[in-house]
């Protein structure tokens, strides 16, 4: 196919074949694969996970360019053109076959996945968001990342409550207890809003770990929220906005998750309490019928089945913020309350298991998000770093929320890295690894936004790599 295409460089190229691209494979490991690397990882062989992945990328690869069959004859007419199909000639299947609709049955493979020797149990693990498939900033519920404590429920909303009192008497004026319907009547509203889990790329701080963007970054959705601001309830409930200075956010599930949240966020209207997600009610894997929606923060204080709201006037040091979700420091030391998600980006395609099939143009594309406020410039480099052209990013861009970027590139069919640089409205830049590195070190696991590179080579294959 020959095209007349803009570059973004100002000039306008001729007879510019539009390259094609091979999905990445999305179920890298069966089920007994990963629980041999489980099995590995407990006993301390950290190298395997990467090994594992890389063999069952290998043989995945082939059923992948299986499944992107029918090309377009090189000569002579496309039989897919020349003949009918038999969904031209005849009836389709009936209206609301299924009460709840599905995907197509040829995008089946496009789900969450969980990851090899995370965790021990799957009651406390992780599912990874497939980007590489997804279009736009809203996730689809049903692709929505997970992570557990201890399992999911779905909870009897007849019978849940929520309460809010004071940590000592005075602090709240009337404790009152919420059900669920009382909760709807209230005045509601809708927001868009990413979440990510604080651990979202941990596995790379030391080294690459893991395959593709989905592995790397999955534990990243954006949706649309629906419910009732905090601060609504607490002074329902004659909250002293003064002395209280933090609440206390407790769920219902098994670990009973809590987690301070600071009043100055409360104050401004944007923690919610929230029951919508997508235009329905919230799934049971994200908190049904309750959770709290706290923007720009990481995933761990977004408490699901929430149940109890407390007001005080000092940080809780939870177990989950007190020696869980800190950051260690080259020194040996602990930083806690480091909650706030900060400018991050990620190109989802070309990325990761994908393999350019021809020379040519392609639509380098993205996600990019920043807990202090909106993305304002993504940056994209198609040689390692050494040069940077300004993407363009897509509407609308949301405060807090995720924001879809793209730019025109043409591949020449040289190895290249590929890379993006998020800036926000704060000024502040997504840092490389060696910048990251140089404060943080390498022994971390959480709140890593350093620059992802993606290394497309010779023969179309693209890889992470990193860049120090």
């Amino acid at each position: 196919m020959n095209e007349r295409i803009s570059t973004g460089d100002g000039v306008n190229h001729e007879n510019i074949r539009s390259g094609a691209i091979q999905k990445a494979p999305e179920n890298f490991l069966s089920r007994d694969g990963i629980q041999t690397v489980a099995s590995e990882a407990r006993q301390g062989r950290r190298d395997f996970m990467r090994t594992a992945f890389a063999a069952a990328a290998a043989s995945a690869g082939a059923s992948a360019a299986l499944a992107q069959g029918n090309p377009v004859p090189s000569a002579g007419g496309d039989p897919n053109i020349l003949n009918l199909p038999e969904h031209s000639k005849g009836l389709g299947q009936g209206v609301a076959t299924d009460g709840y609709g599905k995907p197509s049955r040829f995008e089946a493979n496009v789900q969450r996945r969980q990851s090899p020797g995370l965790t021990q149990t799957t009651q406390s693990s992780v599912s990874f968001a497939p980007l590489q498939s997804l279009f736009g900033i809203v996730t689809p519920s049903g692709l929505h990342f997970e992570r557990h404590h201890q399992g999911w429920w779905d909870v009897d909303p007849s019978k849940h409550r929520l309460m809010v009192n004071g940590s000592e008497p005075g602090m709240v004026k009337t404790p009152k207890v919420f059900t669920l319907d009382e909760i709807m009547r209230l005045p509601a509203v809708s927001r868009f809003h990413f979440i990510e889990c604080g651990a979202n790329t941990g596995m790379e701080w030391g080294n690459v770990a893991v395959p593709t963007a989905q592995y790397s970054h999955g534990m990243l959705s954006c949706s649309e929220f629906t419910g009732v601001p905090l601060i609504t309830l607490l002074e329902m409930a004659g909250a002293d906005l003064k002395r209280g200075k933090f609440v206390l956010a407790e769920g219902a599930d098994g670990s009973s998750m809590t987690r301070t949240i600071p009043m100055s966020q409360i104050l401004s209207g944007e923690v919610l309490i929230a029951y919508g997600q997508n235009g329905e009610m919230l799934r049971p894997e994200n908190g049904y019928p309750l959770r709290l929606i706290v923007p720009g923060v990481q995933g761990v204080s977004w408490v699901k089945y929430l149940r109890r709201i407390e007001v005080g006037d000092q940080p809780y040091a939870t177990k989950d913020e007190a020696i869980h979700y800190i950051d260690l420091m080259p020194d040996g030391l602990h930083r806690q309350y480091t909650s706030i998600q900060e400018c991050k980006s990620v190109v989802t395609t070309p990325s990761g298991g994908q393999v350019l099939l021809d020379k040519g143009f392609y639509n380098i594309t993205g996600l990019a998000w920043s807990g202090r406020g909106k993305v304002k410039k993504v940056d994209v480099s198609v040689d390692g770093g050494r040069n940077w052209r300004s993407a363009r990013l897509e509407t609308p861009v949301l405060s807090k929320c995720l924001t879809r970027f793209n730019i025109d590139w043409v591949w020449d069919g040289k190895p290249t890295i590929i890379q993006s640089r998020a800036s926000d409205d704060t000024g502040y830049v997504q840092p490389s690894y060696k910048q990251s590195r140089a404060v943080r070190g390498t022994r971390s696991i959480y709140h890593n936004n350093s620059i992802q590179s993606w290394l497309v080579q010779e023969n179309g294959e693209v890889k992470n790599v990193q860049i120090s």
